[in-house]
């Protein structure tokens, strides 16, 4: 598979067979895809806590919100919820400035989650102290992110960008709809700056 079809099925995935148990080695191994990834500075100041066991992951769930643009849907329902999670932490002592870290890591881990056939969805709506203190990780750990993982069961497309709307939607068989700007729109040229 090439770069762009790679791309093309890492999505926003929300609903999971959630029986299907993702190893906690499989959720190591994508950890360290982010060890090969640029860091700024090289700090490579971001640690993880990855979760693969059903009751912590149980736990975990109701300290999330999902999908915000759809205000009639909760989240997935019991049975297509995630199968694993990778909290994203900030090591405060090594630095107070990502830059871009946390998105060359987060999209590292989802790249290669979809290399495997699992999907995922990058959570920044959840309860980051709730989390925290459930793990313990220290004072000097901030949460950042919370990546679901799991075995896809939703279809995600990607659409072409209709009167300017960017929310995405689902139709009446549940497809999830992502719509994208168009390229022209993307890429400036001298005629269109001041």
């Amino acid at each position: 598979m090439n770069l762009r079809e790679l791309l093309l099925r890492t999505r926003s995935y929300r609903r999971f067979d959630e029986s299907y148990r993702i190893p906690e080695a499989e959720l190591e191994a994508l950890v360290e895809l982010t060890r090969l990834a640029p860091s700024a500075r090289n700090q490579q100041v971001l640690r993880y806590i990855i979760v693969s066991d059903k009751e912590t992951c149980d736990a975990i769930f109701p300290n999330t919100a999902w999908a915000g643009y759809l205000k009639d849907w909760n989240g997935p329902v019991s049975g297509e919820r995630p199968s694993a999670y990778i909290l994203v932490l900030k090591d405060r002592d090594l630095t107070s400035n990502l830059y871009c870290d946390d998105g060359l890591a987060i999209q590292t881990i989802m790249l290669g989650a979809s290399e495997k056939g699992l999907g995922g969805c990058i959570i920044g709506s959840f309860s980051k102290q709730a989390l925290l203190e459930m793990f313990n990780p220290g004072e000097n750990y901030e949460a950042l992110y919370l990546i679901a993982l799991g075995k896809p069961i939703e279809t995600v497309v990607i659409d072409e960008i209709q009167n300017g709307d960017i929310k995405y939607w689902r139709d009446d068989k549940h497809v999830h709809h992502v719509p994208k700007r168009p390229l022209k729109e993307l890429i400036l040229t001298k005629n269109d700056t001041p």
